[in-house]
């Protein structure tokens, strides 16, 4: 895609110490194909990633729990380095806040959407995304928030049990205390234990109405709002297989015509002014049919490579074209289009796929990060299930070779 300013370099951020967020991988190599400079802040010492033909550079990351002001050091001390505006491309919540606080510090050097500074924090926090559902008339699963443990008790048994349990701002988690995101509970007893734990979450504990799975009722809508405020690129997508199983991320994605989850999303960004990318969570109701929101993720979704539409275009370089004033192309959407995650399906790489297929760590063109995925990983899940079976803390993962780069990454810097 040749439409790109590769003048102007982009700057992927991450904070979480995530080592196969394939979505940054997606974001550096979308960029690079285009003939765009990349630079990436984050902790890829251990990840595939690092070994992307397309990495310009690698970037010390903030430190875990980082604050806006640490993320803004950080972001200086790039901006000194690189030495010319860039576009800013925030790739998990954290980032995104904070990029959204401190846009206006940020400026000149870095290039963001212009919309509420707070914007970001409210959608994905997920007790307000109930309210903001509200005002929109957006359906959402009936969400409480209770103020003490009893009452934590009572609001699952009145939703009716199993119940899913939130920390409304999971971004602010603690690693290592067995927390996680989103849990079902089966009894008002876990939910009275899960909220005596919300001085280690750092956040409210809320209960939402549980929505069974079922084939084709979890969705999934990948936008671009531009300054105008019109919803480019992306699409809606229906999730074939998640990990875990009936709950988790997307491992096999498929790119599925739906204009009812399409005016919800458009709806939505509309009433509150968003702009940029945004990556919403659905579920449809088996005994209504109403699409529920259940996620609101300010920042580009890890698959969101499935959407690239028929003139080239997805959501990152749709981010890249507005923001340096060029116009957005046209182009069909790939309906069938799958996407696979294949360290969480590998058989999924062997099904037919009519409308094409992108892989989530292999490419042609790109073989470094698919070659080092599969050790990775192995070595991941070893060190999973010994740490499950008491076994002890997990071996180190090893260091992945980085693709040779014009220059050295800023701790091979410090260390020399």
């Amino acid at each position: 895609m040749q439409l790109l300013d590769t003048r102007v370099p982009a700057v992927v951020l991450r904070v979480d110490r995530n080592p196969f967020h394939h979505g940054t991988l997606g974001a550096v190599r979308s960029l690079g194909r285009a003939g765009v400079e990349v630079h990436v802040v984050a902790d890829e010492s251990r990840s595939p990633v690092g070994g992307s033909r397309y990495v310009h550079r690698l970037h010390a990351p903030p430190p875990p729990g980082a604050s806006a002001d640490d993320v803004l050091a950080v972001l200086r001390r790039v901006a000194g380095r690189i030495a010319r505006p860039a576009v800013l491309v925030p790739m998990d919540d954290a980032s995104a806040i904070a990029a959204g606080r401190l846009r206006d510090v940020l400026a000149p050097s870095y290039l963001l959407p212009v919309m509420p500074g707070t914007l970001p924090e409210r959608v994905a926090d997920k007790a307000e995304l109930a309210a903001v559902c509200a005002a929109a008339d957006v359906p959402h699963p009936e969400t409480l928030v209770p103020d003490g443990p009893e009452r934590a008790a009572a609001d699952a048994t009145r939703l009716g049990l199993p119940v899913v349990a939130k920390w409304s701002r999971p971004w602010l988690l603690p690693a290592g205390r067995g927390l996680r995101s989103t849990v079902l509970l089966r009894s008002a007893r876990q939910a009275r234990e899960l909220y005596l734990r919300g001085a280690e979450a750092g956040s409210p504990l809320l209960l939402q109405a549980y929505l069974p799975p079922g084939p084709d009722r979890d969705w999934f809508f990948h936008g671009y709002a531009d300054h105008s405020g019109a919803v480019r690129a992306g699409g809606p997508g229906v999730k074939r297989l998640a990990r875990p199983r009936g709950a988790g991320s997307t491992a096999v994605g498929t790119w599925v015509p739906n204009p009812r989850v399409r005016a919800l999303a458009e709806r939505l960004t509309g009433e509150l002014g968003y702009r940029g990318v945004f990556d919403l969570d659905f579920r449809r109701c088996h005994a209504t049919g109403r699409y529920h929101l259940l996620d609101f993720n300010p920042r580009p979704g890890a698959q969101f490579r499935l959407f690239e539409d028929g003139a080239g275009l997805d959501v990152v370089r749709a981010l890249h074209l507005d923001l340096t004033g060029r116009p957005l192309p046209y182009g069909d959407p790939v309906a069938g289009r799958s996407f696979v995650v294949e360290n969480h399906a590998p058989f999924a790489v062997l099904r037919a796929a009519p409308g094409g297929r992108e892989l989530a760590w292999y490419a042609p063109d790109d073989r470094a990060p698919g070659r080092a995925v599969w050790p990775l990983w192995a070595r991941h899940v070893s060190g999973r299930l010994r740490e499950r079976l008491g076994g002890g803390a997990a071996a180190p993962s090893p260091v992945v070779p980085r693709a040779a780069s014009p220059s050295p990454t800023d701790d091979e810097k410090a260390s020399s």
